[in-house]
């Protein structure tokens, strides 16, 4: 187990360097054992592609240190994602460039999916809104990561956070006097 590991980590910080030189796209498997003095072999032995790699990385470098025991809200999950990312914001800028089949972004939603779930559990009843819920917020809040991201992460993770938080909640309120508005004047 512990040489499985080292090898894993050494194909995850080839990986992680070539990413800093070139586009993921560009880079092959070949590419990420040369960098480390391995052999494609190895490579396949631990993982199917390279995108089995960054999956391994986010999985291993980001959940696996999430204490999700620790957060009292959603926002406090939000924040530690928003500092992981920001703590290794090179790679993940590359990263969530991935498109296609096999996108970063589609299995960081599905990896945060359970996430979601937990924290709006009491939020809806309906399993298809609470879907769209989460499919619709998870998207937004990529796609601000990734603005983020591509504009350089000019604003620390916590002044980053406090920017959602107060557009959810301004635009939560505003939701909510148009509905006290239109009741009104239903009456």
């Amino acid at each position: 187990m512990a040489d499985s590991n080292i090898t894993k980590n050494a194909l995850a910080a080839s990986l992680k360097n070539l990413m800093r030189e070139k586009p993921f796209e560009k880079i092959s498997v070949s590419d990420i054992c040369e960098a480390c003095g391995m052999n494609r072999k190895s490579f396949y032995y631990h993982f199917k592609d390279k995108y089995d790699l960054v999956n391994w990385i986010f999985y291993v470098d980001f959940l696996g240190k999430m204490d999700v025991t620790s957060y009292h809200t959603g926002w406090d999950a939000v924040q530690d994602i928003c500092n992981r990312f920001y703590e290794d914001r090179e790679f993940y800028k590359s990263a969530l460039k991935i498109e296609g089949q096999n996108s970063f972004h589609d299995y960081i939603i599905d990896t945060i999916h359970p996430l979601m779930s937990y924290y709006i559990k009491d939020l809806y009843k309906d399993e298809e809104a609470k879907d769209f819920f989460i499919t619709f917020f998870g998207d937004a809040f990529l796609a601000s990561i990734m603005r983020w991201m591509s504009e350089g992460m000019k604003m620390k993770p916590d002044e980053f956070v406090e920017n959602l938080k107060n557009v959810s909640v301004g635009l939560a309120k505003q939701i909510l006097r148009d509905e006290d508005e239109e009741s009104y004047e239903k009456r």
